[in-house]
């Protein structure tokens, strides 16, 4: 009887635990899938056209990034029932909050111009013109926040997560071209760190456009903000860890399989194919692909570009909204109407309006803003990583929830690799040639 009294107590146990952790979930899957936005899919989808597998490896370095960033922004809004702009204006002051404010302002909306750019590009395969895109769009991604619960909000979201998968299938029929390699060559790319051509600008641009994709400054100010609206206390923290770090996994996992999608399709093919966005991308997997699977390969590609650019743009655009709202004191919360927090909408909708019109504008480099906006993305990380991490060790703060020293020791690797890799590259563009001169001459 003791023991079936036990084991009734560990399932009971452990039920509610899922329960729990259940009802935790959103902000960190949310946040890490978003950030597979449309500039991330185009961002992928030349990294795989031109490299091949070579850089798979660095998705073992950028999942524990993303999750040692974001499961800080767990604890300090759990603990401090506030979001990250409200945190730094208290902890560092006036100048640094408007600094870290119009950071997070400027390159979020240079942001939500790529999303726009992706979402137009997809419906542009079905035959929509960018105009009722754009304004379509932006109708429905107001009419998404309007609901007045961060509880239907979050369940919306969720369900567009879940569209992020298509990628998947996608590589699987990439992999059966008549030119792809054997799937020993994706494990090679996984385990074997290469710089194919060597350590060139080019290639520490890609780099950086990757991490800047998948490690952005929104994204702290997004999940943290989401952590408060939603109610998550210091007794979520652990559930709210997993949320992340399924997140992560699942944002890393879906960023490889579309590199090893256009790797398989475009680099290996003879001639190689140059892929410089996911619309191309879409197109140009037709005629390589058996009749039903190359249309079907296009739609699915189409939708998740779709997809990555609206989730990109809703999530974007509310971490705006609530950083404003934390720092002039409006009321800025998802469970508030349009009459309660009136300016909480009106940003959000300007981000859109604003951002949405300049894909409009004709003759605009696209390609070229897609890619500099992650690279400027990443150069501007640091800054707010320092915030952050600071903050995380303040115990006025955050009470017995400060980081560890190996928490410490792994965030501030991170800025300094982040820091590192931003410099080498402005190396490389001002003396151009040079690193791979010095290169040679090492013994």
């Amino acid at each position: 009887m003791y023991w079936i009294s036990k084991s009734i107590h560990l399932v009971n146990r452990w039920r509610r635990q899922i329960l729990v952790f259940f009802a935790v979930l959103g902000p960190g899957i949310i946040t890490m899938v978003a950030d597979n936005d449309a500039g991330g899919i185009s961002t992928y989808a030349v990294t795989g056209s031109k490299y091949g597998f070579s850089l798979l490896w660095i998705f073992f370095i950028l999942v524990p990034m993303a999750y040692y960033v974001q499961e800080m922004t767990v604890r300090l809004g759990a603990v401090t029932k506030r979001g990250h702009a409200e945190a730094i204006f208290e902890g560092f002051g006036s100048f640094w909050g408007w600094f870290s404010l119009a950071d997070l302002a400027i390159v979020n909306w240079l942001t939500l111009i790529t999303e726009y750019i992706g979402m137009m590009a997809a419906m542009s395969l079905f035959g929509v013109p960018p105009w009722i895109t754009f304004l379509g769009v932006t109708a429905i991604l107001f009419l998404v926040v309007l609901s007045g619960k961060y509880w239907t909000f979050e369940k919306l979201t969720l369900l567009f997560c879940a569209f992020n998968l298509v990628y998947i299938p996608a590589a699987f029929w990439a992999m059966k071209t008549p030119t792809a390699p054997a799937w020993a060559e994706v494990f090679k790319g996984l385990v074997l760190p290469n710089f194919p051509g060597g350590l060139s600008g080019e290639i520490i641009f890609i780099i950086l456009a990757n991490i800047g994709t998948t490690i952005a400054p929104w994204q702290i100010f997004f999940q943290q903000s989401s952590v408060v609206d939603k109610g998550l206390d210091i007794h979520d923290i652990k559930f709210g860890k997993l949320d992340t770090l399924a997140g992560s996994l699942m944002t890393c996992i879906v960023a490889a399989f579309i590199i090893i999608a256009t790797g398989a399709a475009f680099y290996f093919h003879k001639p190689p194919i140059l892929i410089e966005d996911a619309a191309q991308t879409a197109e140009a997997l037709v005629p390589l692909l058996p009749a039903g699977q190359g249309h079907l390969a296009r739609t699915l590609f189409a939708i998740g570009l779709f997809d990555a650019g609206f989730l990109g743009a809703l999530c974007i655009s509310l971490s705006t909204s609530w950083a404003v709202g934390e720092v002039f004191g409006w009321a800025h919360s998802l469970n508030k109407s349009v009459r309660e927090a009136p300016w909480f909408y009106v940003i959000y909708l300007g981000m859109l309006l604003t951002a949405g019109a300049i894909v409009l504008i004709p003759g605009a480099p696209l390609v070229t803003i897609t890619m500099f906006v992650q690279v400027v993305a990443v150069t501007l990380l640091p800054s707010a990583l320092i915030f952050l991490i600071l903050i995380l060790n303040e115990p006025a703060f955050m009470g017995e929830h400060v980081n560890t020293r190996w928490q410490n020791i792994a965030n501030w690797s991170i800025v300094i690799f982040v820091t590192f890799m931003s410099t080498l590259f402005a190396f490389t563009t001002l003396f151009p040639g040079l690193l791979e001169r010095l290169m040679r001459r090492s013994p």
